[in-house]
């Protein structure tokens, strides 16, 4: 079998995590991304993808959505569970020679847990999640360290359902053989295209492509533990395999040891629902807004210094179609934070967007690359995401260019994070509860000792919603 195969099935069945940050880190991020998914149970768009395939088919004792009532088969339940936490662009990131969400994988690892503590009998802990989570995070993590898929026009979903697959499979109890099998197909799979994220096809489907790579994950995971075959050379069969195919003849490889790195250092999107690279340049778009705001008729240029892959992804000019379209666009965004002095995920509905004032000063902003963001963004060591927001005005004044290296969910501010994410949380779930039931409910997630001990079906029962789902869902 391929040896990167190999490597993350050994990984995920003989490695346990003894890290004390990255155990933090990770029931901090499972809290953020429940609080983004019940977030997202807010937007019609959203709600109208979850339920069963065929109306009315739930099942008894089956697999919950966080907010809802609903109880699914896990290759269900993981589609929905990964399209609410990913659906407003707001849960953590990973950012090197691809990208991606690491969170996403929680659609398949809370599903398969419920699954195996429900229907399988067999009672998981949370602590089984939270080494789930640390071991899918370091999987997609590590894959993207090196391997851009993105250069090749294929989506980072494809990581998801890699990672997916391998955790998924190890927490239905399949062979260390039977995770290989299934990480070949998830790999036989090839890649969804990024056009869904780039002009002019920009849409929705960004938001529940992990939602639908989590469920693949399971589905396969499923199939192995059949005893399906699966692919020796999956990757690397010349002129068949995935690296010849798609990967135009580059080789997959694992840049370091798998443990616990990703999870130790992953990026949190505290502040802002926008795509990562742009959250330093909102939050010194929100520091310029007292003096732009006041000035908007007599501005004459916005000049921005941003790193290559920010260009690259999110420099965006002419019309915006959508929301989707919105929160991807690195003048639309800074234009918000300039004008409003806030950026939500409201921000990016046709109700703001038709306000004149965000085009016309969008039209007046030039984005330049500077290679010293570049070589900050890509060093192993810093993991920067810098951006420079300076704006000028007609009578030749103008504003002091604010530069910020680091945004707020990074490792280097994780002590000024961890308020912000609280607050963030309890902002977030107000569907299900109120203040101070949100504030119990984080401290049950982040800080208790009995958390880990609690069973997956005990925390999926708190996370439900006791009422009746045909008008929310219609």
């Amino acid at each position: 079998m391929d040896s990167v195969i190999v490597d993350v099935a050994r990984y995920v069945h003989h490695f346990t995590s003894r890290s004390e940050l990255a155990e933090k880190t990770a029931r901090w991020c499972l809290a953020d991304s429940v609080g983004c998914g019940l977030l997202a149970l807010n937007y019609p768009a959203c709600r109208k993808m979850l339920g069963p395939v065929v109306p009315g088919a739930q099942l008894a004792d089956g697999c919950r959505v966080p907010g809802t009532d609903l109880e699914l088969d896990p290759i269900k339940a993981a589609f929905d569970i990964g399209t609410i936490v990913r659906w407003l662009d707001y849960n953590d990131t990973w950012l090197a020679a691809e990208w991606g969400h690491p969170s996403d994988n929680l659609g398949a690892i809370l599903a398969v847990a419920d699954y195996q503590s429900g229907i399988k009998g067999q009672a998981l802990k949370m602590r089984d999640v939270v080494q789930a989570m640390i071991k899918a995070h370091e999987i997609q993590g590590v894959l993207a360290l090196n391997n851009s898929f993105n250069r090749v026009g294929l989506d980072h979903v494809l990581l998801v359902r890699v990672a997916s697959t391998a955790v998924a499979s190890w927490l239905l109890g399949n062979t260390e053989e039977q995770t290989c099998n299934a990480l070949s197909h998830a790999w036989i799979d090839g890649g969804a295209l990024r056009t869904y994220r780039h002009a002019p096809n920009t849409g929705s489907r960004k938001s529940w492509a992990a939602g639908d790579a989590t469920s693949r994950a399971v589905r396969l995971a499923l199939i192995a533990q059949t005893g399906e075959m699966g692919y020796q050379s999956a990757l690397t069969a010349p002129k068949w395999g995935f690296q010849d195919v798609l990967f135009k003849g580059h080789q997959v490889t694992i840049s370091r040891p798998l443990a616990d790195y990703v999870m130790e250092n992953v990026l949190f999107k505290i502040s802002y629902p926008a795509e990562f690279h742009a959250q330093t340049a909102v939050e010194a778009a929100l520091k310029l807004h007292g003096q732009v705001a006041p000035r908007l008729d007599q501005v004459e240029r916005v000049e921005i210094h941003t790193q290559e892959p920010g260009v690259r992804i999110i420099d965006k000019r002419g019309p915006l179609k959508n929301p989707a379209d919105r929160d991807h666009c690195l003048q639309y965004m800074i234009a918000i934070g300039l004008i409003f002095g806030e950026l939500t995920a409201d921000h990016y509905e046709d109700s703001t967007a038709c306000d004149p004032r965000i085009d016309a000063l969008r039209a007046k902003m030039m984005v330049r690359e500077d290679e010293r963001f570049t070589q900050a963004y890509y060093d192993a060591e810093q993991r920067a995401i810098p951006n420079r927001v300076q704006v000028y005005f007609r009578d030749g004044s103008a504003t002091p260019a604010v530069e910020v290296y680091f945004p707020v969910g990074h490792r280097r501010r994780r002590d000024e994070g961890w308020p912000l994410l609280r607050a963030k949380f309890i902002d977030s779930v107000r569907v299900l509860w109120d203040a101070d039931q949100a504030n119990e409910m984080v401290d049950l997630m982040t800080d208790s000792a009995e958390f880990l001990d609690l069973t997956v079906r005990e925390f999926m029962n708190l996370l439900m919603r006791k009422q009746e789902l045909s008008g929310l869902l219609a």
